[in-house]
């Protein structure tokens, strides 16, 4: 998100000359910035007017142990990822090792893993009668659980490892990206001075990729706090899980509201520590020279180490799921992988598919208004569009029901008083008021893939298109959309990936009796039942595989000058 708004900031001094008439640009900027921040201002809205106002209950019973718990969650996440992440991305990037060029592109594969499905998969393997136990009863003679000890995986601890193995590759991400830009001379300095690789990570590497790591941990939280699935199967409460417990199973709304609008608040609490931790601090090169990296070679117990610190979250993260999944897909009945299966998939391509196009015009038009007019008032905008994706998805789902209902309910009313006629349902339990969803909750990543897209678009043929008699809209037609097919493709291949594995806000405003493979797999898993949901979560890690795919093809070019290959 920072970085997304960052580039924003940039983006708005680079544009077009700002002579030409563009309201409709500026109208259409603004009006998107409303329609997005509708959810959580009803979201607001419905936590300081509830219906029937239970946040004293709350307060002293449920809420401090959702946050509590949720704090912890957060907080153990952000420790195992930085430690993931950061450490493998220097070794990798710094350091000459067995596999180093292998491990650089499979390091990113756990990101195409949901938590939730980790999650099960590993439920599935540690417990009591899953094979990892049965084998070590059959090995050691052992015939009941009061025989030995074995960690619960279905606990806060267990919740941690699982969604730490497929969340490290946004530190990952950022960091590598950080240490590839670094200058060489920097490095060669604290070796003249007689430091080795480890003092050289722990006090110039990290401290210079502080500002990339940073960005990468305020992800792996914010994706935390949207959880649903492994918080759910393992009973951990989190502010996710009272959102769904307090509106689904005590049917208050208002009382859901309260939780999300805390949740509000940690993401801002989020979002804000990260900026004034990088405020009036600079990270900038002290050379524009730039040449190779001299990677450290590693022999013997240290390259023995560094292989198997990539190793583990590669085989922890990735492939033991995939495995998993595919010898469970296997075992699954034919009916499995049948109308059933192609059902579930259709609904989930239609509204990935929907959310993937709307989501990459409406970030197309934030993003070539700022180009053509940067303003205070149009930063703003952009800003309140792209902060769908910092908020969870039990959030946004209640920020779209609570408008959608009273907009279904004033139309029925005036209906029936004036036609006698019941409308019913027009938006709410929709396939509309999910893509509507995903739009908002995705449209930073589209944003994002697009503003970077039209940076490296030279204003000069703005202005030549001008010189010819073409305004902004046919600019845009005949000169930046041919351009921009490759961030096009990126944009709309994250959101679609995205929104295939979304849960919670699926789960919420999905129409009734319309599966996706997302909730499938969770009403499945949730009953024990693994094979059965085994081919839907082979489908969403396919899935997940494919941005997956487009960041290894990018993320070697990272440094200035690197050469490709």
């Amino acid at each position: 998100m920072t970085a997304v708004t960052q580039h924003a900031v940039a983006s708005a001094g680079r544009g077009i000359p700002r002579g030409s008439k563009r309201s409709g640009w500026t109208w259409a900027g603004l009006v998107i910035a409303t329609i997005v921040s509708i959810p959580l201002i009803a979201v607001a809205w419905l936590a300081f007017r509830p219906a029937e106002n239970i946040w004293p209950h709350l307060a002293t019973t449920v809420l401090p142990g959702y946050i509590s718990t949720t704090a912890w969650l957060m907080a153990g996440n952000g420790l195992l990822t930085l430690v993931i992440g950061a450490g493998t991305a220097w070794l990798v990037t710094m350091c000459r090792f067995p596999g180093r060029g292998l491990f650089e592109w499979l390091l990113l594969l756990p990101l195409a893993v949901p938590a939730y499905v980790i999650a099960y998969v590993y439920t599935d393997l540690l417990e009591f009668a899953g094979p990892v136990q049965m084998a070590l009863r059959a090995m050691f003679g052992w015939q009941s659980a009061q025989d030995y000890w074995f960690p619960d995986i279905r606990t806060l601890g267990g919740a941690i490892g699982v969604m730490s193995l497929v969340l490290y590759p946004y530190v990952y991400l950022m960091a590598r990206a950080a240490y590839l830009e670094q200058s060489a001379c920097v490095l060669e300095v604290s070796r003249t001075l007689g430091r080795g690789p480890w003092f050289s990570f722990i006090w110039i590497g990290l401290p210079l990729a502080r500002p990339a790591i940073v960005v990468g941990l305020s992800l792996v939280l914010m994706e935390t706090l949207n959880d649903f699935g492994t918080v759910d199967y393992f009973a951990v409460g989190t502010l996710t899980a009272g959102v769904f417990n307090v509106w689904l199973q005590m049917g208050n709304a208002g009382g859901a509201a309260q939780i999300a609008l805390v949740m509000l608040l940690v993401v801002m609490a989020l979002i804000g520590t990260e900026r004034l931790a990088r405020r009036r601090r600079r990270f900038h090169h002290t050379t524009s020279r730039y040449r190779p990296l001299a990677r450290m070679k590693l022999t013997g117990g240290k390259a023995v180490l560094a292989t198997l610190a990539c190793v583990l979250p590669i085989l922890l993260g990735f492939v033991t799921p995939a495995l998993v999944l595919v010898n469970l897909g296997l075992k699954s009945e034919a009916g499995a992988w049948g109308n059933s299966f192609l059902s579930l998939a259709r609904n989930s391509l239609l509204l990935a598919g929907s959310a993937a196009v709307l989501a990459v015009a409406v970030g197309m038009v934030l993003a070539y208004r700022l180009r053509l007019k940067g303003g205070r008032i149009l930063l703003i905008a952009t800003r309140v569009a792209s902060v769908g994706y910092a908020v969870p998805g039990a959030v946004l789902a209640v920020g779209v029901l609570i408008p959608f209902a009273a907009f279904d309910n004033g139309v029925d009313a005036i209906m029936r008083d004036k036609l006698g006629i019941s409308t019913g349902l027009l938006l709410t339990g929709t396939i509309f008021a999910l893509v509507f969803a995903y739009v908002v909750r995705f449209l930073a990543a589209a944003f994002g893939a697009l503003d970077a897209g039209l940076a490296k678009v030279s204003p000069s043929m703005d202005m030549a298109a001008r010189t010819l008699g073409s305004g902004p809209w046919r600019t845009l037609i005949r000169v930046h959309l041919p351009l921009l097919r490759g961030s096009l493709l990126t944009a709309a291949t994250l959101v679609f990936v995205d929104s295939m594995k979304e849960l919670p806000a699926t789960l919420i405003l999905r129409p009734f009796n319309f599966e996706t493979l997302a909730t499938h797999v969770y009403q499945f898993a949730s009953d024990e039942q693994l094979q059965e949901a085994a081919p839907a979560a082979l489908a969403i890690v396919l899935a997940g595989i494919v941005p997956v795919l487009l960041l290894i093809k990018t993320i070697g070019q990272a440094r200035p000058g690197q050469r490709k290959g």
